[in-house]
C-alpha cells in the first residue's frame, strides 16, 4: 500500500512523468478529433448516396457504398490500422499521425453512415409525400423536414461512435505511436506491480473525465431538443 500512494507522489511530483501523458493525451484527442470530423463527413456523403431515390446514375455509388461499410464493418480496426501503417501508408517519412487518423477516419465513416442512414429512414415517408402534395422540392423536403427528425433520432447513436473512437485510438500504441496508452506503459515499464497500476490507472482517469464530458454535452443536446419538440407540442 506504501507504495502505491507512494507511487502516486512520485508521478504527479515529477515533470517528466506529468508531460509525457500530457503528450500521450494530446496526441489521442488529435487523431480522435480529425477522424471523427472525417468519419461523420464522410459518413453523411456515404449515407445520402445510400438513401437517394433510384437512379441509373447512383448504380454506381451505392454499390461502392454498400461494398465500403461491409468491408469495414466486418474486419477488425486493429487489422485496418495495420494495413494502413505497413502497405498502404508503408512510406518513409510519411507522418505516423496523419496514416492513423486516416484510418480511423475511415473506420469511424462506416459506422456514422449506418447511424446516418437508420435516423434519415427513421423519418415516416409520409411526410415527404405530404411536402410533395403541397409542390415542395425534394431539396427543400430534405433540409427542412427530413434532416431536423433526422438528427435528433442520430444524436446518441453518433455520441456513442464519438466515444467508440476515442476509446479505440488506445490500439495506435500497438504501431509505436506515443499516445496516451503508450505514455502509461513507459512510465510504469520494468518495476514493480504498483509502479505499472499508478499510471495506468491516471491514463484511465484522462479516458473517462473526455468520455464523460462527451456524454455530459450529447445529453444537453438531447435535452435541449426535446424542449423544443415540447414546444412545438404546446
Amino acid at each position: 500500500m506504501n507504495d502505491f500512494f507512494g507511487k502516486i507522489v512520485e508521478l504527479f511530483s515529477t515533470p517528466t512523468y506529468i508531460d509525457s501523458l500530457l503528450h500521450g493525451f494530446l496526441l489521442t484527442i488529435q487523431v480522435s478529433y480529425f477522424a471523427i470530423l472525417i468519419g461523420i463527413t464522410l459518413g453523411t456523403v456515404i449515407a445520402l448516396i445510400d438513401t437517394a431515390k433510384p437512379s441509373k446514375w447512383l448504380v454506381v455509388p451505392k454499390f461502392i457504398c454498400r461494398l465500403y461499410t461491409t468491408i469495414i464493418r466486418g474486419t477488425p480496426m486493429a487489422l485496418q490500422l495495420f494495413i494502413m501503417f505497413f502497405v498502404i501508408f508503408a512510406i518513409k517519412g510519411f507522418p505516423s499521425i496523419i496514416t492513423a487518423i486516416i484510418a480511423f477516419g475511415l473506420n469511424s465513416a462506416a459506422y456514422a453512415a449506418e447511424v446516418i442512414r437508420g435516423g434519415i429512414l427513421s423519418v415516416d415517408k409520409g411526410q415527404t409525400e405530404a411536402g410533395l402534395a403541397l409542390g415542395l422540392s425534394q431539396r427543400t423536403i430534405f433540409f427542412k423536414i427530413v434532416a431536423p427528425q433526422a438528427i435528433k433520432n442520430i444524436i446518441p447513436a453518433l455520441g456513442n461512435e464519438i466515444i467508440t473512437v476515442i476509446k479505440e485510438t488506445a490500439i495506435v500504441s500497438m504501431v509505436g505511436m506515443y499516445d496516451l496508452n503508450m505514455a502509461a506503459k513507459d512510465i510504469g515499464s520494468g518495476q514493480n506491480m504498483a509502479s505499472y497500476i499508478v499510471p495506468m490507472f491516471t491514463a484511465a482517469m484522462f479516458y473517462l473525465a473526455t468520455i464523460y464530458l462527451i456524454s455530459f454535452v450529447v445529453k444537453k443536446i438531447e435535452k435541449s431538443l426535446r424542449k423544443s419538440d415540447l414546444r412545438v407540442e404546446g
